[in-house]
């Protein structure tokens, strides 16, 4: 007994294939952009708040600490390829980033916390639609040297 003929199906299967692959490929590349753009952007902010809580206990006056603050903000995020966009906050230790700023000390056995925060937007996505962005902070719980000799 013969199958009837349905057809000439020969190459469809690699068609099918080629528009699966595009419609799994496409939004799986762009989750691994948007995630490592977010990655990158967290990274740079920690790293930031570590350099510059490290900047400001090793200073030996308040003007060159706030110098040496910046400094170390724009080299952290210059290492990841980011703008100088980022805010740095003083706030008392334990506190989260969002309680009021406070004025650091350079007192022995000062502590407190130095927050960089910075927005960053996903890649491709209109601000409309993202608003002001993805918002990462960086903390670092700085103690000022208990045996610090005030020059």
């Amino acid at each position: 007994m013969r199958r009837p003929e349905r057809g000439d199906d020969r190459g469809s299967a690699i068609v099918e294939f080629v528009f699966v692959a595009v419609v799994v490929m496409v939004p799986l590349v762009y989750l691994i952009a948007a995630v490592a753009t977010v990655q990158r952007n967290q990274l740079a902010v920690s790293q930031a708040a570590r350099d510059a809580g490290r900047a400001f206990a090793t200073s030996d006056t308040a003007a060159e600490a706030e110098r040496r603050v910046r400094a170390a903000v724009r080299l952290a995020l210059a290492d990841q390829g980011l703008p100088d966009d980022a805010t740095v906050r003083f706030v008392a230790s334990g506190s989260n980033c969002d309680a009021g700023s406070i004025t650091p000390k350079l007192a022995a056995g000062a502590e407190f916390t130095v927050c960089v925060s910075r927005r960053t937007q996903l890649p491709a996505v209109p601000s409309i639609l993202s608003g002001r962005g993805i918002r990462s902070i960086g903390e670092y719980v700085v103690h000022v040297d208990d045996f610090r000799v005030s020059g």
